[in-house]
């Protein structure tokens, strides 16, 4: 894929370079330890829980704030918004159990997704978004099996884990393919 090599391009490719650095190794961190904990919807369970969107509302600001010189960062405030919902939401829905934050973390990744599909398509000329484009797509449907999910005899967390792990590799494949455009 061609880059665009307009001014701005290279600082907002080279800072989004380095927060989806960031954001992978968080994402990874993050279900290592989700995952000794997902069997049960324990405190440390609950924070997890919680951080994940805490974290994107950061992560959303920084890029907000790296992208301003290359167009509008009000998509990005959107998931901003759509995250302080989330993390507020899967606060109250942890003392309603699994289903219900299964519920508020399916309704998260599908609005989530939406945002993160439509800021790459956006973004597409920049090069190194079709990670972000199809990662936004993957999460749209993996919301929609999350609130599926709510509703089995059974439902677990672990399924967030799932979701976790292949979002942090579209990072890392995107901030790998951002290297090219951060360089010019």
């Amino acid at each position: 894929m061609t880059t665009l090599t307009a001014p701005g391009i290279s600082a907002t490719a080279s800072a989004l370079r380095r927060l989806y650095f960031v954001r992978f190794a968080f994402a990874i961190v993050w279900a290592l330890v989700m995952f000794t904990t997902a069997e049960h919807l324990g405190p440390l369970a609950r924070t997890l829980l919680v951080l994940y969107p805490l974290f994107d509302v950061g992560a959303a600001i920084v890029d907000a704030r790296a992208s301003r010189g290359t167009g509008s960062p009000a998509l990005l405030y959107v998931n901003v918004a759509v995250s302080l919902l989330a993390a507020a939401g899967l606060v109250f829905a942890g003392a309603d159990g699994i289903p219900a934050v299964l519920r508020v973390w399916g309704a998260w990744a599908v609005v989530a997704g939406l945002v993160q599909l439509a800021v790459g398509v956006t973004r597409r000329r920049m090069g190194g978004q079709w990670p972000m484009i199809i990662s936004g797509g993957i999460s749209v449907l993996a919301g929609g099996s999350f609130i599926a999910g709510a509703a089995a005899d059974d439902p677990a967390l672990t399924n967030a884990i799932g979701y976790a792990i292949p979002g942090a590799v579209f990072f890392l494949i995107s901030a790998v393919r951002l290297g090219r455009a951060a360089k010019e």
